[in-house]
């Protein structure tokens, strides 16, 4: 009988209830099916940012910058030449370049790579608030570049014309490897130094833990998942826009992370399945829901509201999280059945 680790029962049984969900998504309608796959690409993005802020203990709030360069790389690898041509000023190389999908996306995700790894060589030495917040001053930077770089990425009008590729299937896909990586990177002896820092700094920096290099090694690979997660997003929306890549999808994503719990994948899983359920019902009360004859409408915003309450409860009665730092493995799973005999 083959036995498996602790440690890989977890994306396991995960990516069997993602398998399900996505099962039972495909016999739903067409804006159903785009709710879910839209929810699974927000998972891949808040895999990325546990493999970060759950493993260091430091928040950041510039993730979602890498999700912009991520798109924006594959769109200008992916659109047509033709349209390039008309709506942008690009170097005759990258005007002519058109890949598919796959080769555009791993190109993106190298140089989301390559920019984490310059960005973070100071941003992980800095200490206390002042990573936090230059992570975010990455975001602002790349915001307003993205919004003004008229020639490179259409400045404030929408760049269109991408391939859009990412559907269901896709999007499961993705996150089953986000989780993979998520999952190996936890069992390495850097994501195991990481998590020693976590827990004290001063302790893990004098048993020997060179803590700004463990911190730069899950920024890196933190801001490829995440910009896998923009380059698939970039192509589910069809269109790219520096406005879709700001501050309410660091909010969503964080929110995600910490709602369901930042110290585990099995959290990172719950807090997407919840946001996502609460943002959905409260997007059809925005929208009206006809109630035998009488219709509940709400006004635009309620959607953030319920969200940021939702927030806020969690942190008040949870504060580690709806399941904290507890794992999926069938292990618990026998004991809740017992229990539950």
């Amino acid at each position: 009988m083959v036995r498996i680790s602790k440690e890989w029962q977890t994306p396991l049984l995960l990516i069997l209830l993602l398998v399900v969900v996505a099962l039972l998504g495909s016999l739903t309608a067409p804006a159903m099916q785009r709710t879910i796959t839209e929810a699974l690409v927000k998972l891949t993005v808040v895999i990325g940012l546990y493999v970060f802020v759950g493993n260091s203990g430091v928040f950041s709030f510039g993730h979602v910058a890498f999700m912009a360069l991520g798109g924006y790389v594959s769109a200008l690898l992916t659109i047509l030449p033709a349209k390039k041509h008309v709506a942008l000023k690009l170097p005759m190389f990258l005007e002519a370049a058109q890949l598919p999908g796959p080769a555009a996306m791993a190109i993106a995700i190298v140089v989301a790579g390559l920019i984490a790894l310059a960005v973070g060589l100071p941003f992980t030495r800095l200490k206390g608030i002042a990573l936090p917040m230059a992570t975010f001053a990455l975001l602002v930077i790349v915001y307003v570049v993205a919004l003004n770089w008229t020639a490179v990425t259409g400045g404030r009008q929408a760049l269109v014309g991408l391939p859009r590729y990412t559907n269901l299937w896709v999007a499961l896909g993705a996150a089953a490897i986000a989780l993979f990586v998520a999952a190996a990177y936890g069992r390495t002896r850097h994501g195991l130094a990481l998590r020693c820092s976590r827990e004290s700094e001063v302790a893990a920096a004098a048993t020997g833990i060179d803590v700004a290099r463990e911190r730069l090694i899950a920024f890196v690979l933190s801001a490829m998942i995440v910009a896998m997660g923009g380059v698939l997003f970039a192509h589910f929306l069809g269109t790219m826009t520096a406005n879709t890549f700001y501050l309410d999808l660091t909010f969503v994503t964080l929110t995600m992370l910490v709602v369901g719990g930042m110290r585990s994948l099995t959290g990172a899983v719950a807090g997407v399945a919840v946001v996502s359920i609460v943002s959905e019902l409260f997007r059809s009360i925005e929208r009206g829901v006809d109630l035998g004859g009488f219709t509940l409408e709400a006004p635009p915003g309620l959607q953030e509201i319920a969200l940021a309450l939702v927030l806020l409860a969690i942190l008040v009665t949870r504060p580690h999280g709806l399941v904290g730092d507890w794992e999926l493995t069938w292990s618990a799973l026998r004991r809740k059945e017992n229990k539950g005999a």
